[in-house]
């Protein structure tokens, strides 16, 4: 069987035609060189070399075989160049889940960051419920995810990133939006249109609930925010999102809130990737920029804040 070492040794060789260059070039001695090249001549069964005086000179044999070993080490050179680029993230692919709510008012700022500072690595975005944003790490569909803990897995890590303010939002129209704030009593009495099964908000909602000793009214439950919100401005119900969601609106008059006595429901958002995975360079790099923009334990944060931070950033690097 052939063996690399001893092909290695021969390119050496025949490349410079000197067993003593090959040594130098190799960092091993003359004879290692000389014992490589007889070793690879016996599993051929074929003379490579002939030697006159101090030099050698490849057989005919041995060049056909030097032609082709030629593009063994030429290739060796493309892969070593690709790892390369790899590691210095001038090529490289990001898989990164998250949200809708993030997807939509976070990523684009944040990838666009990102991709300022290397240009040539590919991105796949996952959006969904952060239940199943959770599951796709355990699946390695995503590298790294951007949700909230609503389940806790032992192989995920899962690193404080922000935590948003919950609004609870209806129509101007509506009788409670006369109240400058109302108790969960006549929350409760609301239909309410609910996020997904899976969604940090809706977990965040039903423990809301649960800690009142209460069972919501349930009126409908949708992973799309934007029906959600046509439904509340035409009055079929109230519902729970996250604030930079629904600033537009609010500003517009189009939705208005009210605050809930004794509650500031909030949202805890994770930075999630597998614990005894290595992270590609490109995960490693969106994780390290998440960590420089994180605010743990700090008070509810609009994401519109951190989208600026971002921006800042991104001009102060330009």
């Amino acid at each position: 069987m052939l063996n690399f070492n001893q092909l290695r040794a021969f390119y050496h060789a025949a490349k410079s035609q000197n067993f003593t260059q090959a040594a130098r070039e190799l960092f091993i001695t003359q004879p290692a060189v000389t014992a490589q090249i007889k070793s690879l001549e016996r599993i051929c069964n074929l003379a490579l070399f002939k030697k006159k005086g101090r030099k050698v000179y490849l057989t005919y044999e041995g060049r056909i075989l030097y032609e082709h070993v030629c593009k063994i080490f030429e290739y060796e050179k493309t892969i070593e160049n690709a790892m390369n680029g790899m590691l210095k993230l001038s090529v490289g692919m990001l898989r990164v889940g998250t949200t809708k709510t993030y997807a939509r008012f976070l990523m684009p700022s944040l990838l666009s960051h990102f991709l300022k500072v290397y240009p040539n690595i590919k991105i796949a975005l996952n959006e969904g419920s952060s239940q199943d944003m959770i599951l796709d790490l355990l699946e390695f569909k995503n590298d790294v995810a951007v949700t909230s803990k609503v389940i806790s897995k032992e192989e995920v890590s899962f690193t404080p990133f922000r935590r948003e303010e919950l609004i609870l939002i209806l129509s101007p129209s509506h009788p409670l939006a006369a109240y400058r704030s109302i108790s969960f009593e006549q929350l409760a009495r609301e239909p309410i249109l609910m996020k997904e099964s899976g969604s940090g908000t809706r977990h965040a909602v039903n423990e809301l609930f649960e800690v009142n000793k209460c069972v919501p009214n349930i009126l409908m439950e949708s992973g799309n925010i934007e029906l959600i919100k046509q439904l509340v401005m035409q009055r079929e119900g109230v519902s729970f999102l996250v604030g930079v969601s629904v600033a537009q609106e609010i500003s517009d008059k189009k939705l208005t809130t009210v605050q809930l006595n004794g509650h500031r429901p909030s949202l805890d958002v994770y930075i999630a990737y597998l614990k005894n995975q290595q992270l590609s360079p490109p995960a490693q790099a969106i994780v390290d920029m998440l960590e420089q923009l994180r605010t743990g334990d700090a008070p509810p944060q609009d994401i519109g804040t951190l989208v600026g931070t971002i921006l800042a950033t991104k001009a102060h690097k330009l």
